[in-house]
Formats: C-alpha cells, sequence, structure tokens
C-alpha cells in the first residue's frame, strides 16, 4: 500500500515537464516563479499542509494547558484518582485531544513529509535542474568559450538545489512561523491583551532587526556564492588539466588556488560576521521577551486571572515561538545563501542566448549538398582581423582543401559554415539557404564534422560513436569502427569496472585513449552519420604513417558523393582533392589544383617546399 502511496506522491511533478519558455525571467522572485507555477497544486498543498501542522503544535499546548487544569480542579475537589473519574469528568475533551495527537497529528505530519520528500525534493528540483541544462546547452560556442565548465555546471545545479530549498525553507519555517505566530497571538490574547501586546512587541522588534541586517546580508550572500563558483571552477580546471599540472611546476598552479581561496574567504567572512550579530541581538531579544511574558503570566495568576494551565500553555507557546525565532535565524543562514546562491545562477541561467533560431527558422533541406560564401567578414566582434570579405563557392559534391598557415582563419572559417558563430559582414547559404534562416538542429544534421581536437564525453565508447545516430544498428557501428581502423584497439578495451569492447567507458574528455585512438572513435563516428557534408579538420593529425595509410583509404570512400572541406597542415594528404584555397591573413590568396598552385610558385608553392619528404610521406601522385 505504502508503495503505491509513495509513487502517487513521486509522479505529482514531472521533472521532465516541457514549459513555454526554456529561458527563466532575470529578476529573482519572477524566476522563482517561473518554475513555482509549473508546480503550483504541490506547493498549494504543501502550503495548506503547512499551515495546518502549526494549528495542531499549537492545539498540542493548549491541551497540555486544560490537562493541567483538569488535574488541579481534580486535585482541590479532592476526586478520587482514577481513570475512571478522569473520564466521568473530561472524558469527550480527553478523547479529542487522543484523536488529534494520536490520527490527525500522524495525518498531517506523514502528508507534509510525503509532499516534501516525494513530490518537491525529487520531481521539483530536478524539473528545474533539467530545464537549466537544456536551456544552457542551447547557448552559444563562445558562451562555454569564455567560462569555466565546472562553474556553469555548479550554476546549472545550485539553481535547482538552491530555488528548491528557498521555497521549502519559506514553507517550513516562515509560513510555519507565521501561522503559529498568530494562533499564539490568538490564544494569549484571548487570556489578556497584555500577553498578545508582549508577543506583538517581540515581533515587531524581530521584524526591526531582520529590516536593518537582511538587504547587507543578502548582498554578502550573493558575493559568496559568486566567490564560491569561482573557486569551483578553478578546482574543477586544474583537475580536468591534472597532467599539465604535473608536468609543469606547480608553483604557479598553487598561488592561482590560493589567491582563488583568499578571494573566497575575503567574500564569506562578512557574511558570517553579519549573520554572528543578527544571532546575537536576536537571543538577547528573545530573552527579554521570555522573561516579559512569564512576568505578566504569573502577574495574571496572582491576581486569579488565569488558570495555573493556562499559565503553563503560554509559556509552552512562548517557549515554542523562542524557539521558532531561534530556528528561523539558523535557517536564514541558509535562506539567504539559498537566495544569494538563486541570484548568483540566474545571471547565468537566465542570460539570453548568445545564436539562436530566427523566429520562423526551417528545416535544411539538402539537394546538391553546394555551400557559397559571400563576402564574410568576421572580426570576433574585435572590429578588425580575423576574416575579411570571404567569397568562396564549393559546388555539391566537391572535394576542397583550406591551407595556410596557424591563424590564417581556416578553423574560423569552418566554425562560421557550422553556424557556431555568425557572420559579422555578408552571408553563409548552403543549397541557397541562409543558414541562419534554418533551425541549428538541421543544419548540423547536414554535416559531418572530425576536428584536431577530439574530446570525448565519458561515456561508453558505444554511446560516443551513436551520438551520430542513435537509431544505428549494431552491425553498422561495427562496420563504422572497423571502416576508421578502430576496431582492433576496442576489442581489447576494458575499463575499471570490467565493460570491454563497444561498452568500456573512456575517461573523461576520452583520457583513457591516445590521441590517435581518439580521432579513430571520431572518424568512425563521422562514417556512421554519414552526412553529405563532411568537414576534416586536421582529421589524421594524430595517426601514425601506417594507420593515416589506411585511413586515407577509407576516407576516400567517405567522400564519395558528398561535399568535403578539409584542413590540413600535412599537404600531402589533401594534394589529391579537387581544389585547394590558399588562405592568408584572414583572405583568400590562391585557387586550384594541387599541380596549378606548385607552377604558380606562391605561398602554397612555398608551404610545400618547406615541408620534407620524411612530414610528408609519399608524394601525392604516388
Amino acid at each position: 500500500m505504502m508503495k503505491a502511496v509513495y509513487s502517487l506522491f513521486e509522479r505529482w511533478v514531472d521533472p521532465f515537464h516541457e514549459p513555454d519558455s526554456l529561458r527563466p525571467p532575470s529578476t529573482t522572485l519572477a524566476f522563482l516563479w517561473h518554475y513555482a507555477r509549473q508546480a503550483k497544486w504541490p506547493i498549494a498543498a504543501s502550503l495548506v499542509i503547512g499551515g495546518l501542522l502549526p494549528l495542531v503544535e499549537a492545539g498540542l499546548f493548549y491541551f497540555t494547558g486544560r490537562l493541567v487544569d483538569i488535574l488541579d480542579e481534580a486535585g482541590r475537589n479532592n476526586v478520587e484518582r482514577s481513570w475512571s473519574t478522569l473520564f466521568h469528568v473530561a472524558g469527550p475533551e480527553l478523547l479529542f485531544m487522543g484523536i488529534t495527537v494520536l490520527v490527525i497529528r500522524l495525518v498531517v505530519t506523514a502528508t507534509s513529509t510525503l509532499l516534501e520528500d516525494q513530490t518537491l525534493s525529487p520531481g521539483f528540483y530536478n524539473m528545474i535542474r533539467w530545464q537549466a541544462n537544456a536551456y544552457v546547452q542551447r547557448q552559444s560556442y563562445a558562451f562555454f568559450q569564455n567560462d569555466f565548465a565546472g562553474r556553469i555546471a555548479t550554476k546549472v545545479w545550485q539553481a535547482g538545489q538552491a530555488a528548491g530549498d528557498l521555497i521549502e525553507s519559506f514553507i517550513q519555517v516562515v509560513w510555519f512561523m507565521v501561522i503559529y505566530s498568530i494562533t499564539t497571538l490568538f490564544l494569549v490574547g484571548r487570556l489578556d491583551w497584555r500577553l498578545a501586546a508582549a508577543v506583538i512587541l517581540w515581533v515587531i522588534a524581530f521584524g526591526f532587526i531582520a529590516r536593518r541586517y537582511l538587504p547587507r546580508i543578502r548582498k554578502e550572500a550573493e558575493a559568496s556564492a559568486e566567490a564560491g563558483s569561482m573557486i569551483n571552477g578553478r578546482i574543477v580546471d586544474s583537475y580536468s588539466n591534472i597532467q599539465t599540472i604535473k608536468l609543469n611546476t606547480a608553483d604557479d598552479d598553487e598561488r592561482y588556488m590560493r589567491d582563488g581561496f583568499t578571494r573566497y574567504l575575503a567574500a564569506i567572512l562578512p557574511f558570517m560576521r553579519s549573520l554572528t550579530g543578527v544571532r546575537i541581538a536576536l537571543t538577547a531579544l528573545s530573552g527579554l521577551m521570555i522573561v516579559t511574558v512569564a512576568a505578566i503570566a504569573i502577574d495574571l495568576w496572582t491576581r486569579n486571572a488565569i488558570t495555573v494551565g493556562q499559565v503553563s500553555f503560554t509559556l509552552g507557546l512562548v517557549l515554542r515561538l523562542n524557539m521558532l525565532f531561534g530556528r528561523l535565524m539558523m535557517q536564514l543562514n541558509g535562506m539567504l545563501r539559498q537566495l544569494g546562491l538563486i541570484e548568483n545562477s540566474m545571471q547565468l541561467v537566465s542570460a539570453p542566448l548568445g545564436l539562436e533560431d530566427r523566429r520562423n527558422a526551417k528545416s535544411l533541406k539538402v539537394t546538391e549538398a553546394g555551400i557559397e560564401i559571400r563576402h564574410v567578414t568576421f572580426h570576433y566582434g574585435k572590429g578588425a582581423g580575423v576574416l575579411d570579405n570571404i567569397n568562396l563557392t564549393v559546388r555539391g559534391g566537391e572535394r576542397v582543401g583550406l591551407v595556410g598557415h596557424s591563424g590564417a582563419g581556416k578553423s574560423t572559417l569552418i566554425n562560421l559554415i557550422l553556424r557556431l558563430y555568425d557572420v559579422e559582414q555578408g552571408a553563409i547559404l548552403v543549397d541557397g539557404q541562409d543558414i541562419r534562416d534554418v533551425t541549428q538542429a538541421s543544419l548540423r544534421k547536414a554535416f559531418a564534422v572530425v576536428s584536431q581536437e577530439t574530446a570525448l564525453l565519458h561515456r561508453s565508447l558505444r554511446d560516443n560513436i551513436m551520438l551520430a545516430r542513435d537509431d544505428a544498428t549494431e552491425a553498422e557501428l561495427v562496420q563504422a569502427a572497423q571502416q576508421a581502423e578502430a576496431d582492433g584497439f576496442i576489442a581489447n578495451l576494458e575499463d575499471f569496472q570490467g565493460r570491454r569492447s563497444f561498452d568500456a567507458f573512456v575517461g573523461e574528455r576520452g583520457v583513457k585513449l591516445s590521441g590517435g585512438q581518439r580521432q579513430r572513435i571520431a572518424i568512425a563516428r563521422a562514417i556512421l552519420k554519414d552526412a553529405p557534408i563532411l568537414i576534416l579538420d586536421e582529421a589524421t593529425s594524430a595517426l601514425d604513417s601506417q594507420v593515416e595509410a589506411s585511413i586515407q583509404e577509407n576516407l576516400k570512400q567517405l567522400m564519395e558523393g558528398k561535399t568535403v572541406i578539409a584542413i590540413a597542415h600535412r599537404l600531402s594528404t589533401i594534394a589529391t582533392l579537387d581544389r585547394l584555397v590558399v588562405m592568408d591573413g584572414g583572405r583568400i590568396v590562391e585557387e586550384g589544383t594541387h599541380e596549378a598552385l606548385i607552377a604558380r610558385g606562391g605561398i602554397y608553392a612555398g608551404l610545400w617546399a618547406r615541408q620534407s619528404g620524411g612530414f610528408l610521406g609519399q608524394d601525392a601522385k604516388n
């Protein structure tokens, strides 16, 4: 039965819910409401149940007072001390007390726990994380280049944790406190207005202290959250590049990390000082209020205005209220941290997309797979350099090689064709369609890319290769690995958990594989994708001559019937392509076949002449 109850509450919030807009607002309350309204009924139920809990708890103190009065009255009247006599005098009232404690309190508390642990924590928290991650993944390539991956991941994760914790803390602490305070005022106010006045003064004084300190604490919380994200990013960056750290002097990295921790301490210490000051002030205030309420209650008792039981339940209510204020102050640390984390994460999670599909973008329709680059200029927003007025037409099925010194703009041009960046001037067309007018997903579906920086995901080899086509069959997967000359080393792979072959995990960024092995996995992925346009950016740079020679034959088969753009510093690998385009200083300076460019005696001929026979391997014609 309990499994069915658990399942009912666990299904109430869908963690994979798709909202109308993935981008959340950039103001705190609107940010919280953006997610809260997607789980409005569970949160509303939590508020209702959260409002009943303090009523039940206050009722327990009231029952305690009534029980003291019943027993005191029985003692003063010399009534026989027995259960039967007690039930004869106050049976219905005692029965109601028992039902409240044993049944009503159990049902309310259990429902509150189910909402918190089965609905909000697994569902609501992860819904925020899922949506935040889905939105951030749509950000531009430049967005990820300009920040730590660890810092981005931390902010995405903490957005869900902090928003969920803040809402739960509000319900469990603030909302509970409000209802309990109102109930306390009502119950003690029925006895004497002076008791209620003392409690009201207490609440006002608490509010004054909070109003004075909260704005400062909120800013300090945000600063400490930002400093925490920064140091986390530095730690992840160091771990991700641990080989570089170990193979070079560690002194600079130690200073770099020490600087990060010093900045974090400089941000968090003022925050903790403010919290300590608030706690001390509120402890003094609560002590004064307890003494005041106790004195008023005892004075009323000495004048027979209230009973012993009423003194008991008044002091019980006030002591519990004091504990709640203390709990609120303990939670204030967490709540303000959560608020700071939300505001810190919000800057990233709600940032506008640097590159997005146009409103009425259509899917790319590939017919010939021709590419036209018209007057393209791109400077990375710096006003000069990189690419200037590039004009190039690649016919469908043509194989074109890009040649030039490092920094000539070859890889940047490839990134623009893939729309990892938007051109600053001009246009790029695929089969006559401006790539800015089609969806990014459909555009990239038309390209298979093998780049010189092959970083694999920390997943199985099967998952890494099938990123290209998740519907591929096992036979197609194996065939792609064979064509990429990767089947030999894949068969012998085994990870630390005993998974073998295609099921073996490759480590973060594929660190368990050599550079050549990673490149062969990337080639297998491109073979499996079988897209109409093939981009090869130093696709065989990490391979030895023997493996490269084998793969070149397979790449020739892969190129058949496809439009190909290839970049290679090893000119022998592209010398047999249909056309070579030479770039220098962000411009196209030469075009033609290998033979024509050699005969011209220009930049390409100079590059060819400087490459030794050992570097080139065999002459392209052989």
